[in-house]
């Protein structure tokens, strides 16, 4: 069937500033009835969640169920009914019911008809008639595909839905046997970016850079690390961004030496690092960037020679994200650096083999160096396949983010203490290499201190 939006829904879905296709929601549907075959799949998105007493916190869809909607409303269920042959399998919608008196005090809703036509599916229906028609549907068939595990209240249901069927056994009609989990067959999926996502995440990653790089800017000994996530934020939504994609992380000092510090409350001092790890999310979409400064505008030396190794670690990682190479690669190379410059900054001795045996190098840097991005900032896809780290191929998208934080200690040189540095960036996997998507905000060490020295002189 071929699908025609009508012009009236494709105005809505236009203003509301989706960046992905109709079609493209259409196809990966299809796409993934394929992987199905036979069986039914159900796909729920989001619920609500009260923040306190009436008031709930600011609404985010399911990140599996928009994959294969770009459907935003709380109360709606995806069902995939696979037949094996696309002319009779079905793509069915549950969603809340058109209600005026609802839009007054909440804005806008779809309904099931308008939905229907706007999002091209074959069918749709008030949520309310989810469990009364969902028998029909499993009736008979081999499987149920759902994230099992994912929610309690959702395994409960869709088995109840099964035990429902098997009670028809006499009527001659089977209920499904198995329940597998969709989300293998999704994570496989969301992997590789197409073309839209990669658009959407360049975008959401200029915003994001933008935001440190106003963040920079407004940085000042003085300040609390609150003002200055307030400057993130206000260029996050100032230029259409939804949400920050994650609780930003605005870490001065010794702060910076806890990996995720988000109280962002103490007071800037000079002398000191900041560590900002923050971003945006545009239509669902996350960037995810950390850049290390000094408050003052300076790096000491000490700063300076941790910084240069951190960086240098990270370029060679960032260096080793090509196609046909694998995911472990890029942290071997940026471990390799780190050892090395550890050993020669005599924060760790012994042989680099040595060293990397014992792990003690996990004292100043305890994290791996990147993860899947997308749809989730840890994004979905696993790192191996039988046992092997899986080979990068073009559209994969990851971040590259080895770091150090150097502790007070009695044996480690006072001029190290409290230095915390990560740096990170979010890269694409292309054809021939890479596409590093955050690289327009200062990172090395002349670019910042420059940065950071032409703001203070335009401020005089």
């Amino acid at each position: 069937m071929v699908w025609q939006i009508p012009d009236c829904f494709l105005k809505l879905l236009l203003e509301s500033g989706d960046m992905i296709p109709v079609q493209t929601y259409i196809d990966r549907r299809k796409q993934l009835l394929s992987h199905i075959q036979q069986g039914v799949a159900v796909i729920a998105t989001s619920p609500e969640k009260y923040r306190n007493r009436d008031t709930n916190y600011p609404y985010r869809y399911d990140s599996y169920f928009y994959y294969l909607t770009g459907f935003q409303e709380p109360e709606a269920v995806l069902l995939l009914v696979a037949t094996g042959d696309e002319n009779t399998s079905q793509q069915i919608l549950f969603c809340r019911d058109k209600d005026s008196e609802h839009e007054i005090w909440n804005g806008f809703r779809y309904g099931p008809d308008a939905a229907r036509e706007a999002f091209c599916f074959d069918a749709a229906y008030p949520i309310t008639r989810l469990d009364e028609l969902v028998g029909e549907l499993l009736a008979n068939q081999p499987v149920v595909f759902h994230a099992f595990g994912h929610d309690v209240s959702w395994d409960q249901r869709v088995i109840g839905w099964i035990s429902r069927v098997r009670e028809q056994i006499r009527k001659g009609i089977s209920a499904p046997a198995e329940i597998r989990d969709i989300r293998h067959l999704l994570d496989e999926m969301r992997l590789v970016k197409d073309d839209h996502e990669l658009a959407v995440m360049r975008e959401a990653a200029r915003i994001s850079a933008d935001a440190h790089k106003r963040a920079m800017q407004a940085t000042r000994p003085g300040k609390h690390e609150y003002e200055i996530e307030a400057e993130l934020l206000y260029e996050f939504r100032q230029q259409g961004a939804q949400s920050p994609a994650y609780t930003s992380i605005v870490a001065g000092g010794a702060n910076a030496c806890v990996l995720h510090y988000v109280q962002n409350d103490a007071r800037l001092k000079a002398g000191d690092l900041l560590l900002i790890d923050a971003a945006c999310e545009l239509h669902g979409y996350a960037a995810d960037i950390t850049r290390t400064f000094p408050i003052n505008g300076s790096f000491s030396a000490a700063q300076k020679d941790v910084y240069q190794l951190v960086l240098a670690a990270q370029l060679t990682a960032i260096d080793a994200v090509r196609p046909g190479n694998n995911w472990d690669m890029p942290h071997q190379a940026a471990l390799r650096v780190l050892v090395q410059g550890l050993i020669d900054l005599r924060l760790c001795e012994g042989s680099p083999d040595a060293v990397m045996e014992t792990e003690s190098y996990k004292r100043f840097y305890m994290h791996r160096t990147g993860h899947w991005l997308g749809l989730d900032v840890h994004d979905a896809g696993e790192y191996k396949q039988a046992g092997q780290w899986r080979t990068l191929v073009s559209g994969m998208t990851l971040t590259v983010e080895p770091g150090c934080y150097i502790r007070p200690a009695e044996d480690i040189p006072e001029h190290f203490w409290n230095i915390g540095i990560r740096i990170e960036d979010d890269v694409a996997v292309t054809s021939t290499g890479h596409e590093v998507l955050t690289r327009s905000v200062p990172k090395s060490v002349v670019e910042i201190e420059e940065w950071m020295q032409c703001m203070t002189t335009t401020e005089k």
